[in-house]
């Protein structure tokens, strides 16, 4: 079934962002009060042993991993997945995370990943995340952009209305929303340069979004937990490129540029540490 609630606009002079956002919550109250249910995407799980640390928390990788999924799966579920992008020989390449880490949940605790798009414009999507405990309190909360790509041409092509459509709109989270553009920090220390191995690489035969963050953590010192992530993606490394790490560390901040043997980043990442931790329960206390 499509949604003609779903809003698309192109780029206009002198429109302001928060029109543009204004305009989409009109058209998400329209669209709830003409189905009478919400387009969020949710599935339930448990946290697993493979996606713990040594503190048996969920890393956080694994959870840019169940936002991914969650994502994945409402694209399969409508009709919008992978073999609608393939047959369109298109791709959704994402631009920029910011994740807000409230609790990082235990082994064998029951939590909910939840995602849903909040606009679309040009060639763009906007789209939240949220990661909720049992009792369904934020664990963590996320913004993304992403562009829509064209496999064979390798530049952004519009987002069609009928792709968007199988969506609907769902209101944009309530949270901080922070600039995504960074830069590299003057004072960086170069560190050794490694290669892309196949275990980096995704469906889009391109290093995931997610490997990144993997390779940014272990620059991090020993104890650091982030509250705040955020991740701006400049290019994109295939199998057998360079990547050369730049990191620069502050007392409450680390930030990481992943970049290729010429210095032009593939990715830019700002970790921000908790500033005053409190130890949650154990796995033990929540099985």
């Amino acid at each position: 079934m499509k949604s003609e609630s779903v809003f698309f606009e192109k780029e206009t002079v002198g429109k302001s962002r928060e029109e543009w956002y204004n305009r989409h919550a009109l058209q998400k109250e329209k669209q709830q009060t003409e189905r009478g249910y919400s387009m969020a995407f949710e599935f339930e799980s448990r946290v697993r042993y493979s996606e713990t640390g040594p503190d048996q928390k969920l890393t956080l990788v694994s959870l840019v991993d169940y936002f991914q999924d969650s994502s994945t799966f409402q694209s399969e579920d409508c009709g919008a997945g992978m073999n609608y992008l393939y047959e369109h020989d298109a791709a959704w390449m994402i631009l920029s995370w910011q994740i807000d880490i409230l609790r990082r949940p235990v082994l064998g605790e029951k939590i909910y990943a939840q995602t849903w798009p909040y606009g679309f414009k040009m060639f763009y999507g906007y789209r939240n995340y949220a990661l909720l405990d049992a009792n369904r309190n934020y664990l963590a909360k996320a913004n993304s952009i992403w562009v829509l790509m064209n496999t064979k041409t390798g530049k952004p092509m519009k987002v069609p209305p009928e792709h968007a459509n199988s969506y609907g709109l769902e209101e944009k989270l309530d949270m901080e929303y922070g600039s995504r553009k960074m830069k590299i920090p003057e004072e960086s220390v170069k560190m050794e340069p490694f290669p892309v191995c196949h275990y980096h690489l995704d469906t889009n035969h391109h290093v995931n979004n997610g490997q990144y963050i993997r390779m940014a953590e272990e620059y991090l010192p020993a104890g650091f937990e982030a509250s705040r992530l955020v991740v701006e993606y400049r290019q994109q490394a295939h199998l057998h490129d360079v990547i050369v790490p730049y990191v620069h560390q502050e007392e409450n901040r680390v930030a990481v540029s992943l970049c290729d043997e010429e210095g032009k980043p593939y990715a830019l990442l700002n970790l921000i540490r908790r500033e005053s931790h409190k130890e949650g329960p154990l796995a033990g206390d929540l099985l």
